[in-house]
């Protein structure tokens, strides 16, 4: 297959408005302090906004991805980022006593962004293939990080320049209207399947005779083992990385008030909360990419039996990745949490080191999903792997690491705060244990998966 440049525009757009969801997603964990105030809402509240918006995009997630396995996707994600938009501004809008309100426009959020997470992948997917459809994905997948990065500090500073968090909340709609008009009618919709058919397979038929049922894509996922697998092994993943990305720039701020006697982080400068979130930001923003590219590179000489890696060439190589970035994790987070009275430029060092490997894995999964999934049913199964990762990792993942941390504080000073929230995240350890095995046990399961792929499509054209 031979890439245009109008693939590479439209991949380009695609990375924009991915990157414009996750800034979204992070804006408010860079307010997160002052919507506490403004709502007067514990940590168990705070969390819930997360919580919610997810559990709104676990909802979408199955109904987006049925659509966009059956209609035009670029029209599908249109009027998800149309809804999108409209709940971010009007979320942005809501009063202090009306806190139910802004928890439920945070979610309507969630069925904007969901229309669009769970059906570009597919379209990428129909638009390159091979090593260069894994390098776009490697690039596409930075926005995660440099979408949460840039959210923290985009929300942050235009805070402080405006004087009212909600503008911080508001700017990314703007941009988002921009990204609807470029992609509506600039952005060609790809043939289905198209990259399916290179190479000594051109004549492939890549629709099936009659379009499945909901129940036939739905049994088809649920026995295919390489997808369950990846599935648990992502959910345990993001269930930490989502908390921690969620949580960390608050507890900074309690730190910091602890530390210099203030008996609230309320009492803080915005001068100082800015600092903190462009800082974490920054380290969010670098970790990240460096971690995306280094495990999608790593994979790659893995793959090709380059760097000094031949003798342990090998085309489970994705899975093998996902399960080392995981494995590496763990003892900087374990170090990270037994170190809590230790130098603050020590903890963020350490953060840095633990984000840069829990990234290894968002360039991978994707790859590993579509490459066990037939053409017509990709959508579907993409939307089924973020409902669960969402419904099970990062959408309850800040609400009960709130719940946990207002369990076992003793009182409301900004030491215990920072105390119970650190010890609330000791809970994550586990969950990265279970991610390196799954995604060890994925790397065992990959190739027959693979197989069986081809089998179908060939069938399928046959039939035809």
């Amino acid at each position: 297959m031979v890439n245009s440049a109008k693939d590479y525009f439209a991949v380009t757009i695609l990375f924009v408005i991915n990157l414009l969801n996750y800034v979204d997603r992070e804006t408010v964990a860079g307010v997160l302090d002052d919507v506490q105030h403004y709502y007067d809402i514990n940590d168990t509240l705070a969390g819930l906004i997360q919580t919610v918006f997810l559990v709104f995009f676990v909802i979408a997630s199955p109904i987006c991805g049925y659509l966009g396995d059956r209609y035009n996707r670029k029209w599908v994600i249109c009027v998800g980022m149309s809804i999108w938009v409209a709940a971010v501004i009007g979320s942005s809008v809501i009063p202090s006593n009306m806190f139910w309100l802004f928890l439920l426009l945070r979610g309507i959020v969630g069925v904007g962004e969901a229309s669009y997470s769970n059906v570009s992948p597919s379209m990428i997917c129909d638009m390159f293939t091979g090593q260069i459809r894994n390098r776009i994905y490697m690039v596409y997948y930075l926005a995660v990080p440099c979408g949460s990065g840039l959210g923290y500090m985009v929300g942050s500073n235009i805070s402080s320049l405006t004087g009212h968090w909600q503008w911080g909340v508001r700017c990314t709609a703007i941009a988002g209207l921009i990204g609807i008009a470029i992609l509506a009618f600039l952005i060609p919709e790809p043939e289905r399947g198209a990259s399916d058919k290179e190479d000594e397979e051109k004549e492939l038929i890549i629709e099936p005779l009659e379009p499945s049922s909901i129940w036939q894509d739905l049994y088809s996922i649920c026995t295919n083992v390489t997808f369950i697998n990846c599935t648990i092994a992502y959910t345990s993943l993001v269930f930490v990385a989502g908390t921690m990305l969620w949580w960390t720039p608050t507890a900074a701020e309690h730190r910091l008030a602890w530390e210099r006697n203030l008996t609230s982080t309320h009492k803080l400068s915005d001068k100082d909360k800015d600092k903190i979130n462009m800082l974490f930001g920054i380290i969010t923003l670098a970790s990240g990419i460096i971690g995306v590219v280094s495990g999608t590179f790593l994979s790659w000489a893995l793959q090709e039996g380059k760097l000094g890696l031949g003798r342990f060439k090998t085309d489970r190589a994705p899975p093998i990745i996902c399960s080392i970035g995981a494995t590496l994790a763990l003892p900087l987070m374990f170090i990270t949490i037994l170190m809590n009275d230790d130098s603050a430029v020590a903890l963020w060092i350490l953060s840095f080191f633990s984000i840069t490997f829990l990234c290894f894995n968002w360039g991978l999964n994707v790859d590993i999903v579509m490459s066990v999934v037939v053409p017509w049913r990709r959508s579907t199964a993409f939307s089924w792997f973020m409902l669960s990762s969402h419904l099970l990792g990062d959408g309850p993942g800040p609400y009960i690491i709130g719940a946990i941390s207002d369990a076992i504080r003793t009182d409301d000073t900004p030491l215990a705060h920072y105390k119970s929230l650190v010890a609330a995240f000791s809970s994550l350890l586990g969950l990265l244990v279970a991610s390196s095995v799954m995604y060890a046990v994925t790397a065992l399961t990959l190739l027959k998966d693979k197989e069986k792929v081809n089998e179908e499509i060939l069938r399928n054209s046959k039939q035809q």
